[in-house]
């Protein structure tokens, strides 16, 4: 149908469309759509069945929206208005590219329309086509030279595009049209310099924009940050003298920022020929400190950094010093200020000797030493010290003697936080996560209204799998009248969710443990989306620096350790139902019961289908009640004739775990780590054991290469590479060009040695490392089945060489034992495991069998449940 121009009553009419859609009385706009098309003349209006259509979509009618604005596109495909529309449909649905193809052929018949434009410049920017939107923002440049987002959009283009010298042209051209006088402070001026400046030092272009900084000073906002560019500036200049003033007076602002330290000391120390610090030595720079100290008395900053510096009996005299004046005043947080100088073992055993002196002193003669007069310490001091020593001990795995201290702090004083938090941390070094997250709950109940306090309670909770119980202890500080585990999905607290997956897992939920991963990749999604109200925002209200940002971060936003904790999970819970799908009853059920007798196998059973029917009244009940929800949020945004977005697609733990193909599922959380994440081992380890199922032999090589590449000794990639050359040598019917490759490509990591000399090399080169040693032997095993005893001996190592005797790897160890790594292993484990008690004694992993019922099997299961321990020390 040609293009019909409506007569004035149905332009009219079909104006107040528009307007209506722009302000959202959507309800009305249908009136009006209606009013048209029921005009035999206009009812296949193309123009109007397409704004038809968009309204439909904004009242969630996503079906008979696609269905009218395609037949309106049909009608008249020569409109820009409805290859807008359609444009304004595809974007609705987050299909961008799509989008971008429609705005074209709108601008193809209708090349100067500025809505357009805008629109295509917003997804162009949103999809990162730099270049289009460098073309497009050209264009609303030409068509509104006046406005200001023309000329700011299309700098931030160049910028982007790293033509720095086009954009500070354009950046300059835009700030001399600006009437700003020069006495006045405006806010969105100062931001413009301000970005001015960023686009200089980015560009290197450092003497000018010092010169520009210094020019424009008066007329910006932000006087702290002038006076960090001007320091960073000279540091790169090389005036170091100019630096360390600026530095200093920064200082006399805030004491307490390292960063300004860091850049006086560069000024000092590169100033070793100057007129000042004529020798940089070791003796002036404390000076300088101990000037910032006099002037800043209650400054700690310019007390503790010199720690970093100083040895020996120095370092005795400063220590004492810092020590004795925070133990008096009580600061908490006085071991985490100093635990970074706990790589230094000279400087350990010193503070050790002080504070133990101070401990026995105070006990004695309520002094920090018997030889002192005067006023004595109040009872509070020793307090501190004892809770200082805790954290000590724990920090050196002395976690006997830790718990001592921390004891007997508890014993003085009930009623304090910390102490328990204290504890609660101990526990979960030993690996005692029960006892941990009981204690957390003791530290919660004495405060709380303590949010932090009571989100660290869950944590621990999570840790222990007391998966429903963090969910009551989170539910103090959620929003009324939905569950907890829904309220914090709502409020994106990823936290909770990877520490769920990561429980969910340990449980063999996988099901569930899936649904919070998807979840957390729509929280990104989500966060990618959200960019798009920006684009126009931060151009309006000149928050450049800001914008600028936001997009580099945007770039990099799946780099997070949130994500990764998420993504490496799912891969490998996919890994798992991979290698051994869920069938209608869980394997692991077969498994038990095989081992139990008729009456204990019937009362499982009747265990299993109680725990089923309360689940699934549980479901029932959630499900009803998110319906409800549902309904009156939908019934909300009729009556405020809001647009609604459409629903999700529900995810539902029985299907994500028994997904057709687990591979395929696991490559979508593998991508994004290998672009984004290509520097952490784990990403390539894990893509190797995705590739290995799937035989892809290059992709393969590929994986194990790159891995190599970042740490050619690490344990797992010593497992994969004699996985992989066993693979390959398996393989006989291999094409010719890729075995060649395969061949060239293994030799150099090889280097002409065969698998069992690769893997004692390996185990001779980390004999005091129990992680390689064990996996050394898992592969010593792998490769020769008669060397079983050799392999368990290396693998069970204890002797004093070993130094990474921690929980965590002992669990690895045992686990290894029962899992098959070693075949059957069920007396060595037992022998293992009695070893490893005396070794550490509060470790319940390590606990000896309270009755002969508990089975090799059952003890799996047991130090599977207590391996996430502390990944802070």
């Amino acid at each position: 149908m040609p293009n019909v121009q409506l007569p004035p009553k149905e332009s009219n009419l079909f104006k107040r469309i528009l307007k209506c859609y722009e302000q959202k009385q959507y309800k009305n706009g249908l009136k009006f759509c209606k009013m048209i098309l029921s005009n035999p003349k206009f009812a296949e209006h193309g123009e109007t069945l397409a704004m038809k259509g968009l309204t439909l979509n904004c009242l969630g009618k996503k079906e008979e929206a696609y269905e009218f604005v395609r037949k309106g596109l049909r009608n008249d495909v020569k409109s820009h208005v409805c290859w807008h529309v359609y444009g304004l449909l595809q974007r609705s649905d987050k299909k961008y590219d799509e989008a971008i193809k429609c705005y074209r052929n709108a601008l193809k018949l209708d090349k100067d329309n500025l809505q357009i434009l805008r629109d295509l410049s917003l997804l162009q920017i949103q999809m990162r086509d730099l270049e289009g939107y460098r073309e497009t923002r050209y264009q609303l440049l030409q068509l509104r030279p006046t406005q200001r987002a023309s000329w700011v959009g299309y700098a931030i283009a160049y910028h982007l595009l790293k033509d720095y010298d086009m954009a500070l042209k354009l950046l300059e051209e835009f700030r001399q049209t600006q009437q700003i006088p020069p006495n006045k402070v405006d806010y969105e001026y100062s931001e413009l310099i301000l970005y001015q400046n960023q686009v200089m030092r980015e560009a290197d272009l450092f003497q000018q924009s010092l010169e520009h900084i210094e020019m424009y000073e008066k007329q910006v906002c932000d006087k702290l940050l002038v006076e960090e560019i001007k320091g960073e500036i000279l540091l790169k200049l090389g005036r170091l003298n100019e630096a360390s003033e600026v530095f200093k007076n920064l200082i006399d602002r805030n004491a307490e920022n390292w960063c300004y330290y860091e850049g006086l000391e560069k000024a000092l120390q590169l100033s070793s020929l100057g007129p000042f610090l004529p020798h940089g030595t070791l003796e002036e720079r404390l000076q300088i400190y101990e000037e910032i100290s006099k002037q800043h008395p209650r400054a700690i900053s310019p007390r503790r950094l010199p720690l970093n510096l100083v040895p020996g009996e120095k370092f005795k005299e400063l220590m004492d010093k810092f020590l004795r004046v925070n133990f008096s005043k009580g600061c908490p947080p006085l071991f985490t200020t100093l635990k970074s100088l706990y790589y230094n073992a000279e400087k350990v055993s010193i503070i050790q000797e002080l504070v133990t002196n101070y401990e026995a002193s105070l006990k004695t003669c309520e002094f920090f030493s018997p030889y002192e007069n005067g006023e004595k310490e109040p009872p509070t001091t020793l307090l501190w010290v004892q809770y200082f020593l805790a954290q000590h001990f724990d920090k050196l795995g002395q976690h006997s003697l830790a718990l001592d201290y921390i004891n007997a702090a508890i014993a003085s004083t009930p009623t304090l936080i910390e102490l328990f938090y204290m504890k609660a941390k101990i526990y979960k070094h030993i690996g005692n996560l029960k006892e941990a997250a009981k204690w957390m709950d003791e530290a919660q109940s004495l405060d709380t209204a303590d949010r932090f306090i009571n989100s660290k309670c869950a944590k621990y909770m999570l840790r222990a799998n007391m998966i429903k119980e963090a969910e009551e202890m989170c539910s103090k500080f959620t929003r009324e009248g939905t569950s907890a585990m829904e309220n914090l999905n709502e409020m994106q607290c990823m936290w909770f969710q990877t520490e769920c997956i990561a429980a969910y897992q340990r449980l063999g939920r996988y099901g569930d443990a899936l649904k919070k991963c998807h979840e957390v990749e729509r929280h990104f999604f989500e966060i990618t989306d959200d960019q798009f109200d920006f684009h126009t925002y931060c151009m309006r209200k000149m928050t450049l620096r800001a914008y600028v940002d936001l997009l580099r971060l945007e770039d990099i936003l799946r780099r997070h350790a949130f994500y990764f904790k998420a993504a490496r999970s799912a891969i490998e819970i996919y890994l798992k139902l991979y290698d051994n799908p869920l069938t209608n009853e869980s394997k692991q059920q077969e498994i038990n019961s095989e081992n139990l007798s008729a009456k204990e196998l019937k009362k499982m059973l009747s265990k299993q289908r109680r725990a089923q029917k309360k689940a699934k009244l549980e479901e029932e009940r959630k499900h009803s009640e998110k319906e409800r929800q549902q309904k009156i949020q939908k019934k909300k945004r009729d009556d405020d004739e809001e647009e609604a977005s459409g629903l999700k697609e529900e995810l539902i733990p029985e299907k994500l775990e028994r997904v057709e193909n687990p591979l395929e599922e696991a490559i979508k959380f593998l991508i994004p780590l290998k672009n984004l994440v290509a520097d952490n081992i784990n990403t390539h380890l894990l893509a190797f054991e995705i590739y290995f199922r799937k035989g892809k032999f290059l992709l393969m090589l590929q994986s194990v290469k790159r891995a190599f590449a970042i740490n050619s000794n690490n344990p797992w990639l010593h497992e994969c590479l004699i996985r992989f050359s066993k693979s390959v040598s398996n393989h006989s019917n291999l094409p010719d060009i890729v075995s060649k490759v395969l061949s060239q490509e293994m030799q150099k990591i090889f280097v002409n040695r065969d698998l069992e000399s690769f893997n004692e090399d390996f185990l001779k080169h980390n004999s005091t490392s129990l992680q390689h040693l064990l996996s050394g032997a898992k592969m010593m095993y792998f490769l020769d089945k008669s060397r079983q005893e050799k392999a368990v001996a290396i693998a069970t190592r204890l002797d004093e060489t070993i130094k990474d005797k921690n929980v965590k790897t002992l669990i690895k160890v045992s686990e290894a034992l029962l899992d098959g790594s070693f075949g059957n292993c069920s007396s060595q484990y037992e022998e293992y495991k009695v070893a490893c008690h005396n070794l550490l004694p509060f470790t319940p992993a390590f606990l000896p069998a309270v009755n002969k019922a508990d089975s090799p099997a059952a003890a799996l299961k047991h130090t599977v449940n207590s391996e996430v321990l502390a990944n802070e020390m």
